[in-house]
């Protein structure tokens, strides 16, 4: 049990109804699970009131409610709480729950469009590989030291963070390492937390869906380095334009990374491969098995940050030549026949504009590149046509599937994506509404040497259509479809 006075500590109350000095039980934003001598945070969200089930968590225990508006009908025995803001108000008092466990060991946010999964995937890799007790909070998985748990947003609610940041500590968890989302940042969901370092990757198009304009979208991405303390390390991508916008104004030590331009840390790319890079680190010449410039991007990015936490240049180069691609990141299988599929996340045109120029970099063009992509459902509709442009410029043969549809009709997301496509490319697309056709769409045109590229999906082993998820897994899918090929 905790004392409710405790848990409110540094949370801007607006008014009290009732008693603080009371035992609590847990903290709870969702009344399906409130129990007695729980509090309940009523939150205002995107598509439910939290305030519309504040008597069914009373009926269920609850004996403190949080709320940005008191409801006129207060219940005796009950204590109310208002609030200028229901979600800074959960994540603060989640902190204080866990008694703040962020000020403990050194936590870093990695924030940007492209990257925040590798970034913060590899530095988990790099100090493990260092001797380091580590954790990770990632859109792919959730690690604490060794033992994994599955990961189901970006950035979970502020509860969720800090218990696992909780079992970090009790683990003796050093360093955590954590992707830090747009709807996280504007959600509140990383108020309370103590950071000791934030990275900015890039920005381009993404959750417009989300963000009004992409004005906002960058303003809120900034709002995590305004956040920063004194204490802390902002670490920025120079290259990127919006690179030293992001650090305007925290009061966080500032340090830039590059590979074109002047940044604190530059690398160089020395020589392409598809087997990996050779890249110059400050004179040292270091093999990498990552693959594209927007990997060195990360890869420097990590490099710089494993300096800042205080390990020695000569160890961090040692390790970085022996890290491991990221699961549905650039990840590559090779057919008998010798067909590459490469499985890529890319799901934002920037992105895939990357990986594609990546392939287009390192080829011979004696070989076809053949994408496969889709586009999500009920998400940002403006960058299906920008997808499909790229896709078809860039690729020899295009061929636009279904990604998650969700609650869309998946006809519908191909014929916006159609419309991107430049009359000269065609003839070089093709539609195939169901994605495991596709695939094998893309295997049986695919010839020795040739380049598959299956976009938009990377790590994720399911599909959703009209709410239900199956599992589909692209790199299984297409390994399937070569063993096909070998039996033929």
């Amino acid at each position: 049990m905790k004392k409710l006075q405790d848990i409110l500590y540094k949370v801007a109350i607006k008014q009290v109804f009732g008693n603080t000095n009371i035992d609590i039980n847990n903290i709870v934003f969702d009344s399906r699970k409130v129990e007695p001598n729980d509090v309940f945070v009523a939150q205002k969200g995107v598509q439910v009131d939290g305030h519309l089930y504040i008597d069914k968590a009373i009926s269920l225990g609850a004996s403190v409610i949080i709320c940005e508006d008191f409801p006129s009908d207060k219940k005796e025995g009950v204590t109310y709480i208002q609030v200028a803001d229901a979600n800074v108000a959960l994540a603060i008092m989640a902190a204080n729950y866990y008694e703040n466990p962020s000020t403990i060991f050194p936590v870093v946010g990695v924030t940007g469009t492209n990257g925040k999964t590798t970034i913060a995937s590899l530095l988990y890799q790099l100090f493990y590989k260092a001797g380091y007790k580590v954790g990770l909070l990632s859109t792919v998985k959730i690690l604490v030291d060794e033992t994994e748990f599955k990961a189901t947003h970006t950035t979970p609610d502020s509860l969720t963070i800090n218990k696992y940041l909780d079992m970090m500590l009790e683990a003796g968890v050093e360093f955590c390492f954590m992707e830090v989302s747009s709807h996280g940042i504007h959600q509140k969901r990383t108020e309370g937390l103590t950071f000791a370092g934030g990275i900015f990757t890039n920005l381009s198009h993404d959750h417009l869906d989300y963000h009004e304009t992409f004005a906002e979208y960058r303003d809120v991405k900034k709002a995590f380095f305004d956040g920063l303390p004194k204490s802390a390390f902002a670490l920025t991508n120079i290259d990127d334009k919006n690179g030293n916008f992001m650090l305007q104004n925290t009061v966080a030590k500032k340090y830039s990374y590059a590979l074109k331009t002047v940044g604190d840390y530059k690398t160089r790319i020395l020589e392409k491969q598809l087997s990996g890079t050779l890249i110059s680190v400050d004179g040292t010449e270091v093999w990498t098995k990552l693959i594209g410039v927007f990997n060195i991007y990360n890869l420097t990015a990590i490099i710089a940050t494993a300096e800042l936490l205080g390990l020695e240049k000569l160890e961090i180069l040692t390790i970085v030549s022996q890290l491991e691609s990221v699961s549905g990141r650039f990840q590559y299988v090779i057919s008998e026949d010798g067909i590459t599929a490469i499985v890529d996340y890319a799901h934002t045109p920037d992105a895939l504009k990357n990986v594609l120029e990546t392939i287009n970099d390192i080829r011979t063009n004696n070989e076809k590149v053949i994408t496969v992509v889709g586009c999500g459902g009920d998400r940002d509709k403006t960058k299906r046509p920008k997808m499909a442009h790229i896709a078809s410029q860039l690729s020899n043969q295009a061929i636009f599937t279904s990604d998650n549809p969700r609650t869309e009709n998946a006809q519908t997301i191909l014929d916006e994506m159609e419309v991107g496509v430049s009359p000269e490319n065609y003839k070089k697309t093709l539609s195939v509404l169901d994605r495991r056709q596709a695939i094998k769409t893309a295997c049986k045109i695919s010839e020795t040497g040739d380049i598959i590229l299956i976009a938009g999906k990377g790590h994720e082993n399911y599909q959703e259509i009209n709410g239900v998820r199956v599992h589909f897994d692209d790199l299984e899918e297409v390994t399937n479809c070569f063993n096909q090929l070998k039996k033929n």
